[in-house]
């Protein structure tokens, strides 16, 4: 892949890229980049939300750059002040610990193990003693800190900003000094955080890393972002069948969202909408757990669904993509076609569906496969146990 095709691979989906440029003449030297993602294990699973960034990290090791993941020991007992609109309760280290085994396990569905380089940030930081943390923060100015967004809300509400939180940025920043990262990646709400990093590596006479933030994902709800907290999340440890589930219960626009963010690619357009989100389903559920737990997920989401709506598990076809004086023979081969993407013989259809009966027209079978019919806009025909569409 030459620069301009991976630029535009690296850039695809994100939120800002500081710069560009930056990254593309990194690109020309025709090395390996390092590129680094920082993670606290503040709790022991996560979420769709969380694996946008992995996602992106995974693109940089298929074009065979280095992927750096830093496992916040240190800046998780801090907490990460980003966001957030009151001071992060305190962890211990055997609870942060136990969460970076889970965080781990979950983060390698998506990146390949082999090709990550694992750090823990503890190492470094806590070798300094007190004379290099005060070296550390002469790095930075007060007046820099307090241009954080989330820190001024809080200071204007009048509630209380911790020192050890002021801390935090100075902390990721030097991450990238340690890591010598070429390129940090993050959430929106991490930009603040990168560009300290940024700042560092050329106070330490180093190349300033390529600053890359990716889109906080909406949740199922398709309005707030993906959290716990509004009971909109996916969580990658979750049953097959729940997760399939969930992601079947997205709307249209944001499945071309997650097509983008989750998978690093757009949605095929030449396919129903409804077969689109199942493959969508189908491919994420496969990535954290099994194929075959992926097949049996759809398998019993298309079942449960039939049971309850004939209709169900089927877009909606349009009269004009019918043919003109449609036989029972020739509209069952369009609706296959228009409603699933399946091409059928006619012998298939004749013999498997309507011969067996299972071809009905809002729950009228019909067996003659020539005989002319004439749907209308409501229409529901039930092409077999798991396929039905509603004529528009």
């Amino acid at each position: 892949m030459d620069v301009d095709q991976a630029l535009a691979t690296l850039c695809a989906g994100t939120e800002k890229v500081l710069s560009k440029k930056e990254l593309a003449d990194k690109l020309r030297e025709g090395r390996p980049l390092r590129a680094k993602l920082g993670l606290d294990p503040t709790s022991p699973d996560i979420h769709l939300g969380h694996t946008v960034v992995f996602e992106k990290l995974r693109q940089f090791q298929e074009l065979g750059h280095q992927a750096v993941l830093i496992i916040g020991d240190f800046t998780a007992a801090i907490g990460d002040p980003s966001g957030r609109s009151a001071t992060r309760p305190p962890l211990s280290r055997e609870t942060i610990l136990a969460n970076a085994k889970t965080y781990t396990t979950q983060a390698f569905k998506v990146l390949d193990e082999e090709k990550t380089e694992v750090v823990f940030n503890g190492d470094w930081f806590r070798k300094m003693n007190f004379e290099d943390v005060l070296r550390l923060n002469s790095r930075v100015t007060m007046q820099q800190m307090l241009q954080r967004d989330d820190f001024k809300k809080r200071i204007d509400k009048g509630q209380e900003v911790r020192l050890h939180e002021i801390q935090y940025p100075i902390v990721q920043g030097w991450d990238s000094v340690e890591v010598r990262a070429d390129v940090e990646l993050g959430g929106t709400d991490q930009l603040f955080n990168l560009l300290v990093g940024r700042d560092l590596q050329k106070e330490e006479g180093m190349p300033q890393q390529i600053v890359m933030t990716m889109p906080l994902l909406e949740g199922t709800d398709g309005v707030k972002k993906m959290s716990k907290s509004y009971h909109n999340y996916i969580g990658v440890s979750e049953a097959p069948d729940e997760m399939f589930g969930k992601l079947m219960s997205i709307s249209d626009k944001l499945m071309d969202r997650y097509y983008l963010l989750l998978l690093g690619e757009s949605r095929d357009q030449a396919l129903h909408p409804m077969e689109a989100k199942k493959q969508l389903a189908g491919r994420i559920t496969a990535r954290f757990h099994r194929e075959e737990d992926a097949l049996e997920a759809r398998n019993t989401f298309e079942q449960r669904r039939s049971a309850r709506d004939p209709s169900a598990g089927a877009g909606e076809v349009a009269r004009g993509a019918l043919p003109p004086e449609p036989t029972v023979l020739t509209l069952t081969a369009a609706c296959f076609k228009e409603g699933f993407g399946m091409e059928k013989s006619n012998s298939e259809l004749k013999k498997q569906f309507i011969a067996t009966g299972a071809v009905q027209l809002n729950g009228k079978k019909l067996t003659d496969p020539n005989a002319a019919i004439s749907p209308q806009s409501g229409d529901i025909l039930r092409l077999s146990k798991k396929h039905s569409v509603r004529i528009a």
